[in-house]
């Protein structure tokens, strides 16, 4: 569905990325995680044409990006920003119908196809009740989920989420990827997103990609990337790897820093 083939990216006279290649396969859940600097956001950006990159391929679901319009983009791909800033009057109904856009003509109102879409992105995300609140007014969980409705509305094959559980409590953390893996589960929505808390990369994705200095350390299934001696080598700090009974999935717990 998206695959990226030795994306490079320089800022002035710095790379930033180097050589990044990875194959995200429909329906799947892969989380970057790395340490601060690492080049982790500035992917997701090279991909969506924030920013430029200097080589590479990409494509999504078998079209090479740099043959789409930005329109043609958008149908298909879908990125949330760390923060994503609204209107101050602006109600959570009328952001989430800007998923719509992409889908118009400049001169095309919203027809009942689209109005049944926006309701559809409402219920799966819980936020009906907020309709006609103002984006402004919500909890930060609450906002999450109102651009996640957006994107939803959107109808992308690929959705792209930088750190989506920034700014959030533990609570809200957590409810926000419930939300995201209950959306890939049931739509086959393919997700690529940017985390900082390993614990949450081991339990909500399928794969991990690590990322050190803007190259990839490895890449795979979190039971096989997650362990002590790579989170020693690449975050610099000693952990105690547990599993559960039945349950593959690394949970690790930071001992000390070295």
């Amino acid at each position: 569905m998206l695959k990226v083939h030795s994306l490079s990216i320089r800022y002035s006279d710095r790379t930033i990325v180097s050589d990044f290649s990875i194959d995200v396969k429909e329906g799947e859940v892969v989380s970057i995680i790395g340490p601060n600097g690492s080049g982790k956001s500035t992917i997701l950006k090279g991909m969506t044409g924030l920013v430029p990159c200097k080589s590479g391929q990409i494509c999504i679901a078998n079209q090479e990006a740099n043959h789409l319009s930005n329109k043609q983009m958008s149908q298909l791909m879908c990125m949330l920003c760390q923060s994503n800033v609204s209107p101050v009057d602006m109600t959570v109904g009328e952001l989430i119908s800007y998923g719509r856009m992409p889908h118009k003509k400049w001169y095309e109102r919203l027809d009942a196809e689209d109005h049944e879409i926006i309701e559809w992105a409402l219920m799966k995300t819980d936020m009906r009740k907020f309709k006609d609140r103002k984006v402004t007014s919500l909890s930060g969980g609450e906002s999450q989920k109102a651009w996640l409705a957006m994107a939803l509305a959107q109808r992308p094959k690929v959705l792209l989420l930088d750190e989506p559980t920034t700014y959030l409590d533990i609570a809200h953390q957590l409810e926000v990827l419930d939300l995201v893996h209950s959306l890939n589960r049931e739509l086959k929505l393919t997700v690529l997103m940017v985390l900082h808390d390993l614990n949450h990369a081991s339990i909500y994705s399928d794969k991990v990609c690590v990322i050190r200095n803007g190259a990839i350390q490895t890449y795979g299934r979190p039971q096989d990337v997650l362990t002590q001696e790579l989170i020693r080598n690449v975050y610099g700090v000693e952990t105690e790897i547990n599993h559960l009974p039945g349950n593959p999935r690394p949970r690790i717990q930071i001992l000390h820093k070295i």
